[in-house]
C-alpha cells in the first residue's frame, strides 16, 4: 500500500503516519525529517537546505523530486510506504513516478494549525511565528491545487483533522476499507443491508441528496416517479391540485402506504445487488411502517432534509420541471395530507440545507459513513 499524507503544518500528519506505519507494517517517510537531517550536514547542500527551511520557503521541485525518488528506491520501500510532505506542488505530483494508492488530506483551519504549533511542547528552531505563517501561505498557494489534482483522480480521502487522534485514525481506516480487530488490520466488510429514505418539504434538497448518493453508485428509487410519470403520460399540468388528486386516488386504492407497496419489488431487487438503497421522497408514516414490516432484516434510516421556507420557495421556483409545486398549500398537503410530519419528526438524521451544495455534500457524506460503517 502506498499512501500520501497531506495537510497544513500541525494537522497531525506525523502522528497518523506513525500509527498507520505500525498498523500496516510499512515504513513512514517524512520529507520534512529528511530535509532537516540534510540541513545538519556541513556541506553546501546542508547549508542551502538550512537557509531554505529557516526562511519558511519550499525546497525547489527538482531537488525535492530527486531526494524523494532516491529514498523510495531503497529496498525497505518495496512493499509500500506512507509519505508525509510530498508532493507539495502540482509539478511534484505530475512528475512523481511512484504510483500512489490513496492521498489522505488531514483538514484543519489555519487558526487551529497555529494554536497547535505555538502550544507544542517541543518547538523546532524553524518554527517561529513568521515562518509558520509563511508555511501556511505557501500551503494554500501551492498544495491546495495538489489536493484538487488527486481528487480528480478519485484518490483523495478528505479527513476532519480537528477530531481526537483515535477518531481521525478510525476515519482513515474506514475510508481505506480497513478495520482493527485485536490489534490486527483486516479488510472491512459491510454486513448489514440498509435503506436510507429521504424526506423533506419541496425545495429542501431531496433531489440533490438523491444525486449525491447516485454518484456513489447506490441505487435510487423515486417514490414520486409514479405520480410524475402518470401526469406526463396524460399530458396534464404539474399543479398541486393535479398532484393531490393522483396521490389521493392511489391512496384510496392501496392505503397511505401506497408508494411503498408499488415500489416494494424494486426495493427488494435492488437490495439483492447492493447493501444500501436510497428512497427519494418517502412521505407517509405508513410507508415507513410498511417497509419495516416487509424488510424485517433491513435497517431503515430516515434522513430528513430541512431548509428555511424562503430558501425552499426560491429553489422550487427556479426549477425547470414542476416549478409551480411549492407554497404553503403544498407544504400543508405534504405534512398532513400525505402524513409526512411524523417521518420528519422521527428522522434518524436531520440535515440543514440552507447553504452551498458543497456544505450539503459534506453533511451527506457524514450520514453515509455512519450508515456504512455502523
Amino acid at each position: 500500500m502506498k499512501l500520501v499524507l497531506i495537510g497544513i503544518q500541525g494537522s497531525g500528519k506525523s502522528t497518523q503516519g506513525n500509527i498507520l506505519s505500525q498498523l500496516f507494517k510499512i515504513p513512514y517517510l517524512s520529507t520534512g525529517h529528511i530535509f532537516r537531517e540534510i540541513a545538519k550536514e556541513k556541506t553546501a547542500l546542508g547549508r542551502y537546505m538550512k537557509e531554505t527551511i529557516n526562511s519558511g520557503a519550499l525546497v525547489p521541485d527538482h531537488k525535492t523530486i530527486e531526494i524523494v525518488n532516491a529514498y523510495l528506491s531503497r529496498p525497505e520501500y518495496k512493499r509500500g510506504y506512507i509519505l508525509d510532505g510530498f508532493p507539495r506542488t502540482l509539478k511534484q505530483a505530475d512528475e512523481f513516478s511512484n504510483n500512489v494508492d490513496k492521498v489522505i488530506y488531514l483538514r484543519i483551519p489555519d487558526k487551529e494549525s497555529l494554536w497547535r504549533l505555538v502550544n507544542r511542547h517541543q518547538q523546532r528552531d524553524d518554527e517561529t511565528l513568521p515562518a509558520l505563517r509563511k508555511r501556511i501561505e505557501m500551503f494554500h498557494k501551492f498544495t491546495k491545487p495538489v489536493i484538487e489534482y488527486y481528487e480528480k483522480k478519485n484518490k483523495l480521502i478528505d479527513i476532519d483533522g480537528t477530531k481526537p487522534i483515535h477518531e481521525v485514525n478510525k476515519q482513515i481506516l474506514e475510508n481505506l476499507g480497513k478495520q482493527v480487530i485485536k490489534n490486527q488490520v483486516l479488510e472491512w466488510k459491510q454486513q448489514h443491508k440498509s435503506v436510507i429514505a429521504l424526506v423533506g418539504l419541496p425545495g429542501a434538497g431531496k433531489s440533490e441528496a438523491a444525486q449525491f448518493f447516485a454518484n456513489k453508485k447506490l441505487p435510487v428509487i423515486s417514490f414520486g416517479k409514479i405520480v410524475n410519470d402518470y401526469i406526463d403520460e396524460q399530458k396534464l399540468e404539474h399543479t398541486e391540485a393535479v398532484h393531490k388528486k393522483v396521490r389521493e386516488d392511489l391512496r384510496i386504492k392501496y392505503g397511505k402506504e401506497a408508494f411503498a407497496i408499488l415500489n416494494e419489488k424494486k426495493i427488494k431487487d435492488a437490495l439483492k445487488k447492493d447493501n444500501i438503497v436510497i428512497i427519494d421522497g418517502m412521505r407517509s408514516w405508513e410507508e415507513y411502517i410498511f417497509l419495516k414490516e416487509v424488510l424485517k432484516k433491513v435497517r431503515i434510516f430516515i434522513l430528513a432534509l430541512h431548509a428555511d421556507k424562503r430558501t425552499r420557495y426560491e429553489r422550487s421556483a427556479k426549477r425547470t420541471y414542476r416549478s409551480k409545486l411549492y407554497g404553503e398549500i403544498r407544504d400543508v398537503n405534504e405534512l398532513i395530507g400525505t402524513n409526512m410530519g411524523p417521518t420528519i419528526a422521527y428522522a434518524d438524521f436531520l440535515v440543514k440545507n440552507n447553504y452551498s451544495v458543497d456544505d450539503l455534500h459534506d453533511k451527506l457524506e457524514e450520514v453515509y459513513r455512519q450508515v456504512y460503517f455502523t
